[in-house]
């Protein structure tokens, strides 16, 4: 009788045990692979506790937005690894003979991050907006001969962009070989890339599309984004920063639709530095291998700027942009100038920041008043108290949105490109920003800013302490969403 009891209560409870096994070895299994390959104690934390508390979910979720299975299959093609020149005393000396020692130190430091030399001669050409910028582009693509390179994480299907192609095709029938890259969620809408049939009715254009979305195949890569914006002409012209290809940009008066951006023309040796990021984004999304003009080209020097690139992806160990934005700040000795279009940093750079205005740099912050997703207002907002506490000045411009991302330290040393200030640029997308010490470029930028910043609001603690108590519950919850893998 007791017998038949317990055998009825294990057969009728198997699955149950069953149930939690798989549980188990699953949480325990999930949470190994966790604490082996995830570098942040925070996001550590979360995914653990995620994993043993929604059964069997969290491991899914870990599984599908988790895990980084992203392979940079174009280094692999290329070598093992990039062959970096060595650390050079005699380019630093170039570079930083009248600098204080502190940002001789900054330098090789830098190096240590990212092993690539400063590259001497170049010159750099703020545009704004597309108004500016669009019809330099256009002209320099309608007369190259030889080889167009366009990476861009939005490539919008509009009359703005038909200008683009209608170059591409004139510079196809010059001579010129012609390569697009497209991001496969930037420039997707309602679930199709409207652009990619007109690209593919351009006779003798190549293109490919970076992690196209094959739901629920490609799920992972949603987060990791090509958001790199970059075009090289010939070898000699580039045209780099965060500007995406969009009718939007050209709105510039209008408050709903227009954005404001800037972008930058670039000529001189470090375009070779440039050409390596596309030529790896290009052997990664096509499988093939491909060497750019500039590699044949001479070296020529077209200016006095001394440079460098610095790209960063989710594929790196450690965060590289967010180490070189850190190291900065810490350096700074007189003021920090940045303007962002979203601002939703970890704890270190916030923390960085408020000791820098604290030990009296002077910190400037300039971003939009209304981002053009909502919740990044309401994500960011708990963090300004504690700046402007600290001495920090928050300015917030009205729209039309503005995109512009300009990081200046002490009115020379300059950080420019596609990376905001968010943790989706600094861990979770592929970015690329352009290292530059020039006193008369970021004079000529700090001008820039200035005119967006007389156009701004300063926020003060006032308003972030009498924040209605409602709002304020939303702002701190949104910000516990904020991805930091």
């Amino acid at each position: 009788m007791i017998i038949n009891i317990f055998s009825n209560f294990i057969h009728s409870n198997l699955y149950t045990f069953l149930a939690a096994g798989i549980y188990i070895a699953l949480s325990v299994g999930t949470s190994i692979h966790i604490l082996l390959h995830k570098y942040d104690v925070k996001s550590s934390i979360g995914w653990i506790a995620l994993v043993f508390l929604s059964p069997f979910l969290g491991t899914v979720l870990y599984i599908f937005l988790g895990i980084n299975r992203v392979k940079r299959k174009g280094a692999r093609l290329r070598n093992s690894d990039i062959a970096f020149e060595e650390y050079s005393f005699e380019i630093i000396e170039n570079i930083a003979e009248n600098f204080p020692i502190n940002y001789k130190k900054f330098i090789a430091f830098g190096h240590k991050v990212y092993p690539q030399n400063f590259i001497l001669g170049n010159s750099v050409k703020p545009l704004q907006n597309g108004v500016e910028a669009y019809p330099e582009m256009i002209k320099t693509i309608k007369n190259a001969d030889k080889e167009i390179l366009i990476s861009s994480y939005i490539f919008d299907c509009d009359s703005e962009t038909d200008k683009f192609l209608e170059a591409v095709e004139t510079a196809i029938k010059n001579g010129a070989a012609v390569k697009i890259l497209v991001d496969g969620i930037g420039t997707l809408k309602f679930f199709h890339r409207s652009i990619e049939k007109k690209l593919s009715k351009i006779k003798g254009l190549e293109y490919d599309i970076f992690l196209p979305p094959q739901i629920p195949i490609a799920m992972p890569f949603v987060n990791l984004r090509n958001h790199r914006k970059i075009m090289i002409i010939d070898g000699k012209t580039a045209f780099f920063g965060g500007m995406n290809l969009s009718k939007n940009n050209v709105l510039i008066d209008d408050l709903k639709k227009g954005i404001l951006d800037i972008t930058f023309k670039i000529e001189g040796p470090v375009i070779d530095q440039i050409s390596e990021i596309f030529e790896n984004d290009w052997e990664f999304a096509t499988g093939k291998k491909f060497q750019s003009l500039s590699k044949d080209l001479p070296f020529i020097k077209t200016g006095g700027i001394p440079a460098r690139i610095i790209p960063d992806g989710p594929d790196n160990k450690r965060g590289i942009i967010e180490l070189i934005v850190h190291g900065a700040i810490n350096t700074a000795l007189k003021k920090i100038l940045i303007t962002t279009p979203y601002f939703l940093p970890e704890s270190n750079i916030l923390t960085a920041l408020e000791m820098a205005a604290m030990r009296g740099v002077d910190v400037e912050m300039i971003i939009p008043d209304k981002s053009d997703h909502r919740f990044i207002n309401w994500a960011s907002e708990p963090n300004f108290l504690y700046l402007i506490e600290s001495g920090v000045k928050i300015y917030r411009i009205p729209p039309p949105f503005d995109h512009s991302k300009i990081f200046i330290v002490d009115d020379e040393w300059i950080f420019l490109g596609s990376a905001n200030w968010d943790v989706r640029s600094f861990k979770l997308h592929f970015e690329s920003n352009i290292e530059i010490f020039s006193k008369s470029l970021a004079k000529e930028l700090s001008g820039i800013v200035e005119a967006k910043k007389q156009k701004a609001k300063l926020t003060t603690a006032f308003e972030c302490k009498n924040l209605p108590f409602l709002k304020r519950i939303r702002n701190n919850a949104y910000r516990l969403l904020t991805p930091y893998g």
